[in-house]
């Protein structure tokens, strides 16, 4: 989806630690800077480098507390962000050795729509896809027919 909301060669601010996605971004002729760490619950006012084309964040939404205020004080007219979408037949992710690795929120699709509507953007796209699992199980079988991952490409007047 990226390609076809940004050419090639434009700038980009990723929410978060550098990772495969911004790394494929740069591979891929895009000039991209991160967040670095920084804890955006409480550091959500970003002061973006000049000229920045696209804000992202892929799977990253879900680890605050609340992502409103970071929505809402983007100083940006382009967002593509991921979410993992909430399942009936599993709990949120967490991790019991690194809380800076759990899942505050799992969305529903309407919820995360509401969500970057009452924080001022406009969706203009959204993707859904599956990440399916070669375990043996109730879950995993479920997961091969379940949409778990969600894509939301919006704008800001």
């Amino acid at each position: 989806m990226l390609k076809s909301i940004l050419p090639c060669n434009s700038i980009i601010y990723d929410l978060g630690v550098e990772n495969p996605l911004s790394i494929l971004m740069k591979e891929n002729g895009y000039k991209v800077y991160n967040t670095l760490g920084k804890d955006l619950d409480i550091d959500y006012k970003i002061q973006l480098p000049k000229n920045v084309n696209l804000v992202t964040g892929f799977e990253i939404l879900e680890h605050l507390v609340s992502p409103y205020p970071l929505l809402k004080n983007l100083q940006a007219k382009k967002l593509f962000v991921t979410v993992p979408l909430k399942l009936w037949f599993s709990k949120a992710y967490r991790n019991k050795n690194d809380i800076r690795d759990c899942h505050y929120h799992e969305f529903e699709d309407w919820q995360f729509d509401w969500l970057l509507k009452k924080s001022g953007w406009t969706i203009k796209k959204r993707e859904y896809w599956r990440n399916p699992s070669n375990k043996i199980g109730f879950r995993p079988i479920l997961r091969f027919f379940t949409k778990r991952y969600y894509a939301v490409y919006a704008e800001r007047d």
